[in-house]
């Protein structure tokens, strides 16, 4: 009876050992050493060297010299502990005053920008931590940004234009900016404004 018993807890101690201890080490150790930056957290450092984010995770700019990223539902919005979409449905009437309300608010604060409000400007990401934005929805944010910085709209579309990352391999998603990136390099070639979130 107990040689069982005793050749299932071996087991069990082996599978444990090498599911939860060499298998994740394993995977860690490869990571490391292929994609270092990539197993740190792809984490963002401004001109000091201090760390200010992770290119993968958005952040929530609401100043008006900065790029404003989807919003989110993550936690209380943004929040790196609390991944998530809203679950709110096409026929959630708090969905529909959410993006009513963030589309006013939006048509307010961008007065000079062209067209109507880019979708995804009002809607939130599955993760509700999306860091990138379309180099479309980039560029209907540009005037606002050049009158907060008193910089020619220009300036800022060609830093913009030079931020958009191409598809992954050429052919994977679409070409997109990365929000906390484009404003680090609009602090670096027009000066801070604010301390970053």
């Amino acid at each position: 009876m107990f040689s069982p018993l005793l050749i299932a807890l071996r087991v069990a101690l082996v599978t444990l050992a090498l599911t939860g201890l060499v298998y994740p080490l394993a995977v860690t150790g490869a990571a490391r050493l292929v994609f270092s930056h990539e197993a740190d957290g792809s984490l963002v450092t401004d001109e000091r060297g201090q760390v200010v984010g992770s290119a993968l995770l958005s952040q929530g700019f609401v100043q008006p010299g900065y790029f404003q990223p989807r919003p989110s539902a993550a936690g209380a919005g943004h929040d790196a502990t609390a991944s998530g979409g809203s679950n709110l449905g096409p026929t959630s009437r708090e969905l529909r005053d959410r993006v009513e309300a963030d589309a006013e608010r939006l048509r307010r604060e961008n007065p000079e920008a062209p067209g109507p409000v880019p979708a995804e400007l009002v809607t939130t990401s599955g993760s509700g931590l999306d860091p990138h934005l379309s180099p479309a929805s980039a560029h209907w944010q540009v005037a606002r940004i050049a009158r907060a910085r008193g910089v020619a709209p220009e300036r800022v579309r060609a830093l913009v234009d030079a931020s958009i990352e191409g598809r992954t391999l050429g052919v994977l998603g679409e070409p997109r900016v990365n929000v906390l990136q484009l404003n680090l390099a609009l602090d670096r070639r027009f000066g801070r404004l604010h301390p970053l979130p």
